[in-house]
């Protein structure tokens, strides 16, 4: 479940409720492309292509920036133009791309895990609809059956970034992995939940000791054919070496979760153990299908459904000192603040956050977040130049499908500490933390005391009430609040 988060200064706002949006990713390893056969594949490309409609593709072994042009040109875009390519990075050996629909997310970033091996990639998308970020961590490990241990090595390189990520972040690992069963280093490092980091990986399928045996024949993505023919392995249908694992904020339903059981080798009905994808009856696709599977690529394309959870209507009001003046009103004001949402047991984890426009005409911000469950969180106001500021008990409760309000300017029993400073009519959080480090106090006043005496102007933090002047108006706020001693005050 999700909540639909508004920072307001007006009292009478109201923000409409959002549905589920499931959204399919898919990972396939291309074989080798482009080569010399480009042509004669594309075709089939399509037909998988147009069958899936994925909305995220992350692919492996393609070779080139032209590469990844020709199969958005001639595969994903031939019909109609809605997907875009990722920036593609040509590192060692083959790389990795991602292609996602325009109408659902902006492509973020590309950023390289070096390995001694082949690079990994970390793709950041963001949801359209919801503002979710998701990181997806694309993978094409060492392949055979004496790489063991670089596997596990590369799968190093990998935990490294992950046990770095705030707890319940949203990513997901894909690609072509090379394991071939449970007990693999390289598997168990994977989803291995070690205390004091979140960087683990969950697998929908259970599926213990080696997974080339029958009793998984429905889940083996590797070969598609049994006969040598272009480029590719033969031996038909028996290593399950294309996978989708996902964090625990995803397991935990952190804004996006898995749709339990959708998890799909595409075409692999299970009867087809050592034997070619397209080799009659298929009776998970049509014979079409099924021989552009077997054209195409040595590998079946895998994918899974995840889902964006409902928003939630949720009013919170909060205004920062310095800009709540009503002279200065007639001006357009434009500032943002960024909210946190934080568990009420030490270490107070971040469940949740976002970052918000407010302007001094409406004072009215909005975007999604993505509290899963219902619950009592803290809250935790951030702005540039304002003291960090908590809600009163941590016991502020969320319930699923109810507007949530929260009201910091009505009293000053409402942030942590009573920590709020009453302007006309309104309570406010204190402004004068220029430097952010959780105190207002002679190192805040000589930094506006300096801009001010450079005559500063602009959108700077040293100008705490908004006009674009680093003046004495300024000074006066922070000299007021650091002869009182203001400070942070959090549990």
């Amino acid at each position: 479940m999700k909540y639909f988060f508004t920072l307001v200064f007006s009292f009478n706002f109201f923000l409409p409720l959002y549905s589920q949006q499931q959204i399919k990713i898919m990972t396939y390893n291309l074989l080798n492309y482009p080569n010399t056969d480009t042509n004669i594949r594309n075709p089939y490309f399509r037909t998988i292509i147009n069958s899936t409609s994925p909305d995220l593709l992350i692919v492996s072994e393609i070779n080139t920036l032209s590469g990844v042009n020709s199969f958005l040109t001639n595969v994903m875009n031939y019909n109609s133009s809605i997907y875009s390519a990722g920036i593609y990075i040509n590192g060692f050996d083959t790389d990795n791309a991602i292609f996602y629909k325009t109408s659902k997310f902006n492509f973020i970033s590309n950023t390289v895990i070096p390995t001694l091996l082949r690079d990994i990639n970390e793709f950041k998308v963001v949801n359209k609809s919801y503002g979710d970020t998701l990181r997806i961590y694309a993978v094409h490990l060492r392949a055979g059956d004496t790489s063991i241990v670089r596997r596990g090595g590369e799968v190093d390189s990998l935990r490294k970034r992950t046990n770095q990520l705030p707890t319940g972040t949203n990513f997901i690992v894909l690609g072509d992995f090379n394991i071939y069963g449970s007990t693999e280093p390289a598997y168990q490092k994977l989803i291995q939940d070690n205390a004091g980091d979140d960087g683990n990986f969950n697998d929908p399928l259970i599926m213990t000791g080696t997974w080339n045996n029958t009793i998984y024949d429905s889940y083996h993505t590797q070969s598609t054919r049994t006969r040598s023919f272009g480029d590719g392995a033969t031996g038909g249908l028996d290593d399950r070496f294309d996978m989708i694992l996902y964090s625990n904020g995803v397991k935990n339903d952190g804004g996006l979760k898995y749709v339990p059981g959708s998890l799909t080798p595409f075409g692999n009905d299970g009867n087809h153990y050592n034997d070619s994808i397209n080799q009659i009856p298929n009776t998970a696709v049509s014979q079409t299908i099924a021989n552009a599977l077997h054209y195409a690529s040595d590998h079946l394309p895998v994918y899974s459904i995840f889902e964006f959870g409902n928003a939630t209507a949720v009013n919170i009001k909060v205004i920062p000192e310095g800009l709540y003046n009503s002279s200065l009103n007639r001006m357009n004001r434009k500032d943002s603040v960024s909210f946190y949402t934080r568990k009420i047991i030490t270490p107070y984890n971040k469940v949740d956050s976002f970052k918000a426009v407010i302007d001094s005409f409406t004072f009215n911000a909005s975007t999604v977040s993505r509290i899963a469950n219902s619950g009592t969180y803290y809250i935790q106001i951030n702005h540039r130049n304002s003291i960090e500021t908590w809600s009163r008990f941590g016991g502020e409760l969320f319930t699923e499908g109810i507007t949530f309000n929260y009201n910091f300017t009505d009293s000053e029993s409402k942030a942590f500490g009573n920590n709020l400073i009453l302007r006309e009519s309104k309570f406010c959080i204190y402004s004068g933390d220029v430097n952010q480090d959780g105190a207002i106090d002679a190192s805040d006043l000589s930094i506006i005391d300096n801009d001010a005496f450079n005559f500063i102007t602009g959108f700077v933090n040293s100008d705490l009430n908004g006009d674009n002047f680093v003046d004495a108006s300024d000074a006066l706020i922070a000299d007021n609040n650091a002869s009182a001693f203001v400070t942070k005050i959090v549990p």
